[in-house]
C-alpha cells in the first residue's frame, strides 16, 4: 500500500485513495466551505489521493441542483481554494466530470430522493433513448448533434479542470450516469451511430476520451470510472468492460476505477466486504494499465491483502473515510507503513511519540 505509483507526469505517494462522495451542497453549482473542509480532512488524513465528487459538465447534467460544477469560469475558480489547500497538504486532486443523463434532476438523499420537478427548480432529462430509469420521468432522446455537444462540454470542463489546477480528470461513465447509459443495452436502444451494435454503443465514451485527451497536458493523467457490471443478465457485461479497457487505454487512458450497477432496478448485487475485487481482477487481467479497486473496503489488512494478491493496483475508500478522515493514517500504523503526519496533529500520533 505505501508504495508509489506513477501516472504519467504525475507520482502518488501511497495507494489508499479517496473515491468520489457526493456531497448536495453547492449553489448554483458553485462549491462551499463545506467542500473545502470535507475534502481537505482527508489531505489532512494523508490520504494518497482525492477524487472529487461527481461535478457536471452542464447544468441539465447535474444529479441534483446541489451538485458541483465545472461548466462556468465562476465555479472552476470556486475550486481553486480547495485544490491550494489540498496542494499543501501535498496531495494530489483528480475532478471526475460526469453527466447524469437520465438520473438528472433528483431530490438529495436528504431531501426525499425522487425526480425535482420542472415546477419546483428541476429540468428536463435526457438520454440516448426515451427509457426512463425506474419510476423517474422519460428522458428525451440525445440528437446526433446533441451528443457531439455534450463530448464538447466534457471537452470544455476538462480545459477549466487543467486551468484551475487539478492534477488529473476523470471521466464519470459509471452508476447509471449518461456514459453509462449509452454503453448498456438495456438504457440504449437508439439504432443510429451510437446505438446498437457494441461499437456503436461504446462510441460517445471513445469520443469523449479522445475529446478530453487531446486538451489535457500530455503529462497529467486521464482516468475513467467503469460500472463493470450491470448485474443483469440483459445488461452491460464484465466481458463488455475487459474488451473495452483496452481501447479506452490506446485512446489515452491511463487509469480505470471499477464499480458497478447503478443503471437498473433489477440488478442483484452479491454485496459484501469486497465484492467488486473480483471484478477489478478480472478486468486488470488484460487492461495494461492500472485498476482501482472500491467497495465495502473498510480496514487496512484487507486493502493491503488486495493489492498484495493482484486484485488491484489502487484501492478507494469513501464511506470509511467519512467515518475516519485519517483512515490512511491509521493504515499506515497498522500496517508499518509511514506518512508524516501534519505538524499541528503530531501530538496525537498512534506511535504515542512526542514531535
Amino acid at each position: 500500500m505505501f508504495e508509489p505509483i506513477a501516472l504519467r507526469s504525475l507520482t502518488v505517494s501511497h495507494r489508499l485513495w479517496v473515491a468520489a462522495m457526493c456531497q448536495y451542497s453547492a449553489l448554483d453549482g458553485v462549491v462551499q466551505p463545506w467542500h473545502l473542509v470535507h475534502l481537505g480532512s482527508f489531505a489532512i488524513g494523508r490520504a494518497g489521493l482525492i477524487v472529487t465528487e461527481a461535478t457536471a459538465v452542464s447544468p441539465e447534467g447535474r444529479i441534483s441542483s446541489g451538485d458541483a460544477g465545472i461548466w462556468t469560469d465562476e465555479q472552476a475558480k470556486a475550486w481553486e481554494t480547495v485544490i491550494e489547500f489540498v496542494h499543501e497538504q501535498e496531495t494530489p486532486i483528480v475532478v471526475q466530470l460526469a453527466h447524469a443523463g437520465r438520473k438528472a434532476s433528483s431530490r438529495p438523499p436528504f431531501q426525499g430522493r425522487g425526480y425535482l420537478p420542472i415546477d419546483e427548480g428541476g429540468w428536463a432529462t435526457v438520454g440516448p433513448s426515451a427509457v426512463p430509469f425506474g419510476e423517474l420521468p422519460d428522458p428525451q432522446m440525445l440528437s446526433a448533434i446533441e451528443i457531439r455537444r455534450v463530448i464538447d462540454d466534457f471537452a470544455v470542463a476538462a480545459q477549466r479542470a487543467v486551468d484551475a489546477g487539478f492534477d488529473g480528470v476523470e471521466i464519470h461513465a459509471a452508476h447509471g450516469y449518461l456514459q453509462h447509459q449509452f454503453l448498456s443495452p438495456i438504457s440504449n436502444l437508439r439504432d443510429d451511430e451510437y446505438g446498437g451494435s457494441y461499437e456503436n454503443r461504446t462510441r460517445i465514451v471513445r469520443e469523449t476520451v479522445a475529446a478530453v485527451r487531446a486538451v489535457i497536458p500530455e503529462g497529467m493523467p486521464l482516468f475513467i470510472r467503469l460500472s463493470a457490471t450491470d448485474w443483469v443478465d440483459s445488461g452491460w457485461s464484465l466481458g463488455d468492460t475487459q474488451r473495452l479497457v483496452p481501447m479506452l487505454r490506446d485512446l489515452g487512458v491511463d487509469f480505470v476505477s471499477i464499480s458497478s450497477a447503478g443503471n437498473d432496478h433489477r440488478q442483484e448485487i452479491p454485496v459484501g466486504p469486497g465484492y467488486q475485487l473480483p471484478l477489478a481482477r478480472a478486468v486488470r487481467e488484460s487492461a495494461g494499465i492500472p485498476i482501482g479497486a472500491a467497495g465495502l473496503i473498510t480496514e487496512p489488512r484487507q486493502a493491503e491483502t488486495a493489492l498484495v494478491d493482484g486484485g488491484a493496483d489502487v484501492i478507494f475508500a469513501a464511506r470509511q473515510f467519512l467515518r475516519e478522515p485519517g483512515f490512511a493514517l491509521r493504515a499506515a500504523a497498522e500496517l508499518g507503513g509511514f506518512l508524516e503526519w501534519p505538524r499541528q496533529y503530531r501530538m496525537a500520533r498512534f506511535d504515542g511519540s512526542i514531535p
